[in-house]
């Protein structure tokens, strides 16, 4: 079983990607399971076809301990060897929503959800935060890989070397190796090239360049991932063709991060950023 995580600033199309990456994954005969790690529990509605997953605290919250795995997991509606989990978050202005995290890995080890025919665990993590209960797959070790959704913009890749920082900090500890970067393109200038020497830099990889296309758009709209909303438009392969990079993936390293005006002169240097 290969445990990955997915991190990235927020808003950079992180949980979008993680629903399409699985999909193709799960299309290929992949058995997957999806944890959400935000409070939003939105990192699986297009694999439920927009059902509102209940989530691990809510859970808790209403029906107490004595709770089945059925009670908090629940199958894709378009592939149903996906296994949808969603953390959640405490109540609004109560407690630390990285405690959901911790709270539902326990909890879905405890009621036997990591079984042996699992091939993947994907846990989708908020934003760029790297402490506290969010660091829990890198720290603990929950996670084995890790890949960094991207863009050429100056925040997305600031966010993304400072994931790179956390990863190198508990490398040694949890076992924890990034597996490469993931650009979801925002069509920036130059951004192909920037994002394969970003990734040189850290020591890895761009596993993939996924172009912009309105018709991720539509697929959300209509609360399906691209290749069950349009399974043969150019998009869907693109998602196919990262899915195989991550299962043929065997680069997987302690990453070497930039300091800030490295980082800045490295941009320069592709004309992202004028002097």
């Amino acid at each position: 079983m290969r445990q990955v995580a997915i991190y990235g600033k927020g808003g950079i199309g992180k949980s979008t990607t993680t629903q399409n990456l699985t999909s193709s994954l799960a299309e290929m005969g992949k058995e997957i399971m999806v944890v959400g790690c935000d409070p939003k529990a939105d990192s699986t509605r297009m694999l439920l076809g927009g059902m509102d997953q209940k989530t691990v605290l809510d859970t808790l919250r209403e029906e107490g301990q004595d709770i089945e795995l059925d009670d908090i997991m629940k199958r894709g509606t378009d592939f149903s060897n996906i296994r949808c989990v969603e953390s959640g978050g405490p109540e609004p202005g109560v407690g630390c929503a990285g405690r959901g995290i911790i709270t539902s890995i326990n909890m879905l080890e405890g009621l036997g959800a990591y079984t042996d025919d699992l091939d993947y665990v994907f846990y989708d993590v908020l934003g760029d935060v790297v402490c506290g209960g969010f660091a829990m797959p890198i720290r603990e070790g929950k996670a084995q890989e890790i890949y960094i959704v991207a863009s050429g913009e100056l925040m997305a890749m600031y966010a993304a070397n400072n994931i790179c920082k956390g990863i190198k900090k508990y490398a040694e500890s949890g076992g924890v190796r990034l597996g490469g970067i993931i650009c979801n393109s925002r069509k920036v200038d130059g951004e192909l090239e920037l994002l394969e020497a970003f990734a040189k830099r850290l020591g890895s990889q761009l596993i993939h360049f996924v172009p912009r296309d309105n018709v991720v758009q539509r697929a959300e709209i209509n609360r399906k991932v691209v290749i069950a909303y349009e399974p043969e438009c150019e998009q869907a392969d693109e998602y196919r063709s990262l899915a195989k990079a991550i299962d043929d993936n065997e680069l997987f390293v302690i990453p070497d991060p930039m300091e800030q005006e490295e980082l800045e002169s490295l941009m320069m240097e592709h004309g992202i950023l004028e002097l």
